[in-house]
């Protein structure tokens, strides 16, 4: 295969986005910098010139998953700067929304595939801001009086478990035809997400429109 020709910063994405692609197929078994440079279309040593194994490009691609969810998080903070409950809802829609717009990067990103995690640094710093990034938002929600008041990283790791579980049924085909025929994914994360806040939620914030009318 011929080499391909990458303007500058653009070949370490594009062994990335082949990184995602082999370990989608293949597994980590079958997984090797080797094959991702075959994917790229660039010389078997190109992959050395920014990964110094294969272990640290599952870290890189990892990184690059949790970046993209920490970027999300941020510009929803941003966006809607004194609506908590608008934050909290919309948080947890990006991340659905990344597992299932970009699902084999999201399973890689959050399969605890990395060996020897503290060795990355910058997954390390991702992660870490990652989930500072929720704690801080469940402490605003706490602070309005949206959810209940307790150890703000343990109510961290609950919602996060929570949204997480809730895209895994999904993607595993695990939830029931009968829910997935009847609701939209967003209806029937507001409507799954109800069970968390101390008060229900009936519309759509993002278009006022009426949840639980049984219509997707």
């Amino acid at each position: 295969m011929g080499t391909k020709s990458y303007h500058h910063g653009d070949l370490k994405n594009a062994l990335i986005q082949a990184g995602i692609k082999i370990l989608a197929e293949e597994g980590i078994e079958g997984f090797s910098l080797r094959k991702v440079a075959r994917e790229a279309g660039v010389t078997h040593s190109a992959p050395y010139a920014h990964f110094a194994d294969k272990q640290a490009m599952i870290a890189a691609i990892s990184t690059d998953g949790y970046r993209k969810v920490y970027e999300r998080i941020i510009n929803v903070v941003e966006q809607f700067p004194d609506d908590p409950l608008r934050q909290f809802i919309e948080t947890a829609w990006v991340y659905v929304s990344f597992g299932f717009d970009e699902p084999d990067h999201f399973k890689i990103t959050f399969s605890g595939s990395v060996e020897r995690e503290r060795e990355y640094p910058a997954l390390v710093e991702m992660t870490s801001k990652t989930f500072d990034a929720l704690r801080q938002l469940i402490i605003r929600c706490q602070q309005a009086d949206l959810i209940d008041r307790g150890e703000p990283d343990l109510a961290a790791v609950t919602v996060w478990g929570f949204v997480h579980g809730f895209v895994h049924l999904i993607q595993e085909g695990m939830v029931s035809h009968i829910v997935t025929n009847r609701y939209s994914r967003r209806e029937m994360l507001i409507l799954s997400l109800n069970h968390i806040l101390k008060t229900p939620i009936t519309k759509d914030p993002q278009d006022d429109s009426p949840l639980g009318s049984g219509t997707k």
